[in-house]
């Protein structure tokens, strides 16, 4: 089991920035991929941006450029340091952990999200 916690999350004005940290417990970080999702109103959630166990990163089309996902097995933390933000981002971001547990298979795992909301 792992239990993810988000924060970081507020209301800023267009072509701010913010940080979204996600604190894991319970198990051992360094083995998940972790990943950054987001759901905006009345939409299917997203992956932003992935981080594999060997530090390999993606991101959607979308936030390529502007933000970053970075992690630190030493605190068991995951980091979103978005930039240049735009009012399309507005949406609740959720922390994900997943790791293979068979070949074609993955285990899951959620936070409970932090709203950001990008607003003049």
């Amino acid at each position: 089991q792992v239990q993810l916690v988000e924060s970081g999350g507020g209301l800023v004005q267009p072509g701010g920035s913010l940080r979204l940290s996600c604190a894991a417990s319970g198990s051992i970080f360094s083995i998940y991929a972790m990943g950054w999702y987001r759901q905006a109103s009345g939409k299917q959630r997203e992956l932003v941006a992935g981080i594999t166990s060997g530090g390999s990163t993606n991101y959607a089309d979308s936030v390529k450029g502007r933000f970053t996902i970075s992690r630190d097995n030493a605190k068991n933390t995951v980091y979103l340091q978005m930039n240049s933000l735009k009012p399309e981002d507005t949406a609740v971001y959720y922390c994900n952990a997943n790791r293979a547990t068979m070949p074609g298979f993955r285990i899951d795992y959620w936070g409970q999200g932090t709203q950001v909301t990008v607003s003049s």
